[in-house]
């Protein structure tokens, strides 16, 4: 089964280290009135997923699941998830319903850029992000209430890492980044408008970083996405 880690209150980080890959694949359940699972895994893992999401609430009581673009490990068993639990629905934003939506078993609700949706107790902002992580469907989404910020494959780490760290993840990344070849080339564009949009990430003073594979992160987001920006800048 998946490690559980509860990394920020009621947001708990599901982790797979996968030997082939070198990675691990992190999942991100949100326990609250209306559950919301952030990452599906690939379709591979999700018996390890599910199993671990039903140890911490009633499948069946899962409401909502999202992701940052269309990609195995981000989506690849949205269906899955949308069987085990009938009243779930998927909720990405507008490009990608437009341009994936048939994927899915049921109707997906797109995010307009900015839009806010509440679980309950927690208030979540969807971010239009195209072509960061990658992908110009990609977007993020952000919990208002306790300041977590969930970046996909932003500050992407190799390894079987710990769950959640205050040391800079920065060198991890770097090492990705330098390590990324042929077809991974270029894994996360640089483009016009990247430094933008992560200093519009920035502007949100998150106090975690919900990151999807490696650690993640607990203490001042916005020095660690102005971190990356520079990063950036020296490819």
């Amino acid at each position: 089964m998946a490690r559980i880690d509860e990394i920020e209150s009621d947001v708990f980080r599901l982790s797979i280290f996968s030997t082939e890959s070198g990675f691990q694949y992190n999942a991100f359940l949100v326990r609250d009135e209306e559950p919301l699972l952030y990452h599906t895994g690939p379709k591979s893992l999700f018996f390890q997923f599910s199993q671990a999401v039903a140890s911490l609430i009633d499948l069946k009581q899962l409401r909502w699941i999202s992701y940052s673009h269309f990609e195995s490990d981000e989506c690849g068993a949205l269906n899955e998830w949308l069987t085990i639990a009938p009243q779930a629905e998927a909720v990405i934003g507008i490009v990608g319903a437009a341009v994936n939506g048939e994927f899915a078993i049921r109707p997906i609700r797109s995010l307009q850029d900015n839009e806010v949706f509440s679980t309950g107790k927690k208030s979540f902002r969807y971010l239009r992000t195209p072509h960061l992580p990658h992908g110009w469907d990609a977007g993020l989404l952000f919990e208002e209430t306790d300041r977590t910020l969930f970046t996909s494959d932003l500050f992407h780490q190799n390894g079987d890492v710990e769950p959640v760290t205050e040391a800079s993840l920065i060198d991890r990344f770097k090492e990705v980044l330098h390590n990324s070849q042929g077809p991974f080339s270029n894994y996360i564009p640089y483009t016009l408008h990247t430094e933008q949009m992560l200093r519009k990430l920035a502007d949100l003073k998150p106090k975690t970083l919900a990151v999807m594979p490696g650690s993640s992160y607990k203490g001042d987001g916005k020095s660690a996405i102005e971190e990356l920006i520079k990063v950036f800048q020296e490819m």
